[in-house]
C-alpha cells in the first residue's frame, strides 16, 4: 500500500511570519538610515514593497491552510513553543503600521488598530494558556516565550500619533513588567537546566529585542534620552555584544527557519543606536549604528539565501 505523503501546506509553520518581523525591522532601519545620514538612494521603499507582498502571501497561505487543515493548526495553538508565534502576525502588522508611517498616516493607523486588537486577544489567550496550562514545563520555555506579551512594547512606537497616549501606556507597561518576569524564568531556565536545543538557539537573539524596543517606545513616551531610556538601550547593546562573541557557535548550526530570530533583534538595536546618534549627536553612535547596519544587511542577504535554498531542497513545511 502507497502511503500519502503529507501537503507541503498541512506542515506549514507559523513561525514562517517570523521572517515578516525581520524584513519589517530592517526596512525601518534602512529608512532611518536614510534619514539621518543624508543618503541619496532609497532602498526602504523598495524593502519596505517586498515586505508587504511577503506578509500578504503568507497569510493567504497559512489562512488556506487553516481552511483545509483546520487540526493542523489547532495543534500548533497547543504547542508549548509553536502558539507563541501567532502573535507575529499581529506584531507583523504593527511593524508594518510603524514603516508605512511616513508614507501614509491613514493605511499605517488601519493596520495599527486592527494590529493591536488581535494583539491584545493573542496575549489573553496565550496568557490564559500558561495560566491553566497541564502540560508545560520549565524545559519548554525560551525566548520566543517573549513573542506575544512583551510584542505589546511595540506599541507606542506608532501608538503615540495613533491614538490616546494612555492606550500606549497601557500596553507599554504589559509588554515592560512582563519581560522582567518573563526574563527572570527564561535565566533561571537557563542557568539551572538543559541547554536549549539546537533548533532554539538562535532565539536567544530574542533577548535584544525587549529593551531595545523598549527604548524606541519609552523615547515615544517621554520624548527624551532619561535615565530609564538610558538603562533600557544600553542592556540591549550588552545583550548584543555577548551574543555575537559566540558568533561561532551560532555559524555552526544547522540552518532552520529559526534563524530568522536572528534579525528582527538586530534591527532593533539597529534602530535604538540611529535614536541615540539622532538625540545625542555623539560620533560613537554613528560609528556604531552604521556598523550594525552593515551587519544586519549581510544578516538579511544570508537569511534570504538559506531560506530560498531550503525551499528550493524542500527542507521546510516539512512534518517535525
Amino acid at each position: 500500500m502507497t502511503k500519502v505523503r503529507p501537503s507541503r501546506l498541512q506542515n506549514f509553520p507559523i513561525s514562517w511570519f517570523a521572517t515578516v518581523m525581520g524584513m519589517t525591522g530592517f526596512t525601518i532601519a534602512w529608512h532611518r538610515a536614510e534619514d539621518l545620514l543624508g543618503l541619496s538612494v532609497k532602498f526602504s521603499p523598495i524593502l519596505l514593497g517586498l515586505t508587504g507582498v511577503t506578509f500578504v502571501v503568507l497569510l493567504v497561505l497559512y489562512l488556506t491552510k487553516a481552511l483545509k487543515y483546520p487540526g493542523q493548526v489547532k495543534a500548533e495553538f497547543a504547542h508549548p513553543v509553536k502558539v507563541n508565534f501567532f502573535p507575529t502576525i499581529s506584531i507583523g502588522l504593527i511593524l508594518l503600521s510603524i514603516a508605512l508611517l511616513p508614507y501614509s498616516n491613514a493605511v499605517s493607523f488601519t493596520l495599527w488598530s486592527v494590529g493591536v486588537v488581535l494583539h491584545l486577544g493573542f496575549t489573553l489567550y496565550v496568557l490564559s494558556a500558561w495560566l491553566h496550562q497541564t502540560h508545560f514545563e520549565i524545559a519548554h520555555i525560551n525566548p520566543a516565550w517573549f513573542i506575544p506579551i512583551v510584542g505589546n512594547i511595540l506599541v507606542p512606537i506608532a501608538g503615540a500619533q495613533h491614538a490616546s497616549i494612555e492606550i500606549s501606556w497601557f500596553f507599554f507597561s504589559i509588554g515592560l513588567v512582563f519581560w522582567v518576569v518573563l526574563l527572570t524564568i527564561i535565566f533561571y531556565r537557563m542557568f539551572f537546566h538543559q541547554p536549549l536545543p539546537s533548533k532554539l538557539l538562535p532565539t536567544l537573539f530574542i533577548l535584544i529585542a525587549p529593551p531595545a524596543v523598549g527604548f524606541i517606545s519609552w523615547f515615544q513616551l517621554v520624548g527624551e534620552i532619561n535615565p530609564l531610556g538610558r538603562i533600557l538601550y544600553y542592556f540591549a547593546l550588552f545583550m548584543t555584544l555577548m551574543l555575537l562573541t559566540q558568533t561561532r557557535r551560532f555559524l555552526k548550526l544547522e540552518f532552520f527557519l529559526s534563524w530568522w530570530a536572528y534579525s528582527f533583534p538586530m534591527a532593533a538595536i539597529t534602530i535604538a543606536s540611529f535614536l541615540m546618534y539622532e538625540q545625542l549627536q555623539l560620533p560613537f553612535f554613528k560609528g556604531l549604528s552604521v556598523g550594525l547596519l552593515g551587519l544586519l544587511t549581510g544578516l538579511i542577504g544570508i537569511l534570504v539565501i538559506k531560506t530560498a535554498q531550503a525551499v528550493r531542497a524542500q527542507a521546510i513545511c516539512i512534518q517535525d
